[in-house]
């Protein structure tokens, strides 16, 4: 893939914005089922200096990460035992970065841009995704279960009124 700018990621690639920040674009859910649902889906998810934060949210399924190209994407984890830690993404496997990364189901993930124009990932979801599974997190909530990690969360949660 050759460099493009954000705006002509977004156009070449159908992405429209998302509710967690950045934009995205459904390419593929399986007509596999399990239990009723959809065996897998995936998308494309473009953060842009437009849109840098991914905000802290939460999904019930497990999701893999692959980066795809442009700038590092940086991610915040928490734990469900409220344990903190970050992964980058990116093509610099000797300073630690990753191509690919696995969040499981009921981790609290946020994704941030912080230098550079993109970073264009792609996202695998098993069981596929639903937006029932999805969580935004509120200031509320975060500060009461994870007051320790308050500080640095603040800037990850969304301003949007749910």
């Amino acid at each position: 893939m050759t460099s493009s700018t954000s705006s002509e990621l977004i156009k070449q690639l159908n992405l429209e914005p998302h509710l967690e920040g950045g934009y995205f674009c459904r390419t593929f859910t399986s007509s596999h089922t399990v239990n009723g649902r959809a065996a897998l889906s995936s998308i494309y998810y473009l953060l842009s200096n437009a849109s840098p934060i991914g905000h802290l949210h939460r999904n019930r399924s497990d999701i893999l990460h692959f980066w795809q190209q442009g700038s590092p994407i940086h991610y915040t984890l928490i734990a469900p035992n409220g344990n903190m830690s970050e992964v980058v993404m990116g093509p610099d496997l000797a300073a630690g970065q990753q191509l690919q990364m696995l969040v499981p189901g009921g981790f609290w993930k946020a994704s941030e841009l912080r230098c550079g124009e993109h970073g264009l990932i792609s996202e695998a979801v098993c069981p596929g995704f639903d937006f029932s599974d999805h969580e935004l997190a509120t200031a509320e909530q975060i500060q009461r279960d994870f007051p320790q990690h308050w500080p640095a969360l603040m800037p990850l949660v969304s301003r949007q009124i749910k």
